[in-house]
Parts: structure tokens; sequence; C-alpha cells
């Protein structure tokens, strides 16, 4: 594909799939973002003046700057990745993941249903319009279980219900449109460039700088957490390999409580920062977040069986991978800690913690 179209893509998913493509395909990158708080393309070194990149700062729910993107730039595919996605400011104001998630990814399914509908047969039977979602649209699991491709949808909050009914319009548009799509969900991501209101970065940033190290409620929840640039991966094979009007689950086959994960963490900060140690001290119980899904867990069988991707790193190196980048790039975080965000609780609440 000579020409993909990545909506997002000055995001943290986004931002890791943009630089894949430019380090190891020849594709040139159109990269549409609106630039909202949590997008930075700091995120993006070397690719601006880079002669595969281009990018427009524009918002996926305008619908004339969408169809005007893409008969500037004729894409071969869209992977489409713009989105509002923290549960918590979903909870505090669920219009905008509404506007975003629902209404963006419809503007940009008809945009890109004209775009296809006007391409020579040949350029048409090659389009691919991939849409990348979460499993938190399935809801929550007990002990045992992971969710496939075929677990129904029950999506417990505001952000959830809006990527739910994105993935709704997706099927739709290619049932009933015939529009070539393709669909991902995937576990929780971390890595290097994830905005800070995140576990992880969080936990990491307010452990440097000897702050409470807030857990939900008895920190039990568990999570199946991806390494960001593995998904990256994932992506682009199922962009160029993936079936079209087929679903794949990625997940980092790594299921932790959310407690184990910060006292992971603490260990690695004591090892890598030794003057704030013992860093588990800092750790401090708080109220639960309304509707707190008890555990997620993705069975990835069908994309390593069909598409041969694995995860090339376990939680232990990613983690690893991941503290020992905050530290070396203070320069990107302390911007954002010195901006628009400064590490308060969002849902329900704007005190800080």
């Amino acid at each position: 594909m000579k020409r993909i179209l990545v909506t997002g893509g000055a995001g943290f998913i986004g931002s890791a799939v943009v630089r894949l493509l430019l380090a190891q395909t020849e594709a040139h990158v159109i990269n549409v973002d609106k630039l909202t708080y949590a997008a930075n393309l700091a995120s993006l070194p070397g690719a601006e003046g880079n002669p595969h990149y281009t990018f427009e700062h524009a918002d996926i729910c305008d619908a004339e700057a969408m169809r005007r993107i893409f008969a500037t730039h004729r894409p071969d595919a869209v992977m489409h990745l713009a989105a509002e996605s923290h549960v918590d400011r979903s909870i505090d104001g669920p219009g905008d993941f509404i506007q975003t998630n629902v209404v963006g990814t419809f503007r940009l399914l008809e945009a890109a249903r004209g775009y296809w509908s006007s391409l020579p047969a040949e350029e048409k039977s090659l389009f691919r319009f991939l849409h990348i979602s979460t499993d938190e649209v399935f809801g929550t699991l007990g002990d045992e279980g992971f969710f496939t491709e075929t677990t129904p949808y029950a999506p417990n909050s505001p952000y959830s219900s809006s990527k739910a009914s994105s993935d709704h319009l997706v099927r739709a548009w290619r049932e009933t449109y015939g529009l070539p799509t393709l669909m991902t969900n995937c576990s929780n991501n971390y890595g290097p460039y994830q905005f800070p209101e995140k576990l992880i970065p969080l936990m990491i940033l307010k452990g440097l700088s000897g702050q409470p190290l807030p857990v939900y409620g008895a920190g039990l929840n568990v999570r199946d957490w991806l390494y960001v640039e593995d998904h990256a991966r994932a992506l682009v094979l199922v962009l160029g390999k993936g079936l079209i009007g087929e679903s794949y689950n990625v997940g980092g086959f790594n299921e932790r409580t959310n407690i184990e994960v910060v006292r992971t963490l603490c260990a690695l900060l004591d090892e890598l920062h030794p003057q704030g140690a013992p860093h588990g001290r800092l750790i401090t119980h708080v109220t639960d977040r309304p509707g707190h899904d008890q555990r997620y867990a993705i069975d990835a069988s069908k994309i390593e069986r069909e598409l041969g991707w694995r995860p090339l790193e376990t939680f232990e190196t990613g983690i690893r991978r991941t503290v020992e980048w905050y530290l070396a790039n203070e320069f990107w975080w302390r911007s954002i800690l010195d901006g628009s965000y400064q590490g308060e609780r969002l849902g329900l609440t704007k005190e800080k913690i």
C-alpha cells in the first residue's frame, strides 16, 4: 500500500503506528489528528521533513475536511485510531466521547465510502479500512475465561459504549455498503509516549516526584498488558494480510492485577531511581472508579494462528523498557505536566491525588 491515512497519529497508539510505518515501510503516511490534550507531535521524532510523511490538522467530525483529505491524498488504506480513550474522562464528560468516537467514526466512514465508491475497479478492490478498537466493548470477565472475537458486546462505561457503537457502525458500513473493513480489539497498551493520565505512566511520574501512588479500591482489577510497539506491529500486519470482514483480538498474554503492576513499577524505580526508594511506601488506596470492570483477558490465538503474530515483549521486558524510557525522556513528559495535566484524579472528582 503506497498511501496510508492514519487518524489519531499523534496519539499514543497512533504515533507508534506512524513511527513503525515510517521506519519499516515505503508507504507515504498521512497523519490526520485534531491535536487534543493527549496528542503530541513530539511523539513523532523525525517525522517532520520526512518525504514519506504528511500531517493534516483536522477533526474527524468535520465531514468537509475528511472529504477534502481523501480527495487530496487518495489513500490506499485507512487506519482509524482517532478516539477519546480514557474511562475516567468519559465519566466526567461523556458527550465528547459520543461526538468523537461515534459521530467522528460515522463522518470518517462516509468520507471513506464516497471516496472508495469513486475509485477505478482495481484500486477499489485493493482499498482497506482498518478500525482499531478495545477489549472493553466486551464488558467484564470473572476469574476465568477470555474475550474472543465472538464474545457478545456488553460495555459498562461511557467510553466503552462509544467504542462499541463505532464498532457496530464499521460492521454496518461493510454489510450495507460493501466498504472493505477490518477490525481489531486490543487489551491495555503501555509503553513510550503514553499520556500520564493512564495507570503506568502516572505511577512512574508520581513515583519519581515522591507523590502518593493512587490505586483504585484494593487494586485487584485484572488487565492484560500489551506493549504498544507489539500492538503497532499487529495492526500493520492486519492491514496487509487480514481478511476483509474479519476482526482480530490483539493481547499481550500478560494478565496482572493493578496492584501487581504498581508494585512492579515500585521495584523498578527502586533499582533505576534509588534516591526515592523504597517507592512502595507511596502506594495509597483510594475510592474505586464507578462501574470498574473486574477483569479483561484477551484470547489472541486467532491472529497468531492466521497471521503469525505474537508479542515480542513479555510484561517484564516491556515494563522495564517503559520505565527506562520515561527516565531518559523527561523533556517529553515535563512539558505535559507543566501544561494541561498535573496528575489530578479524573472521574467524578477533580481533586488531585
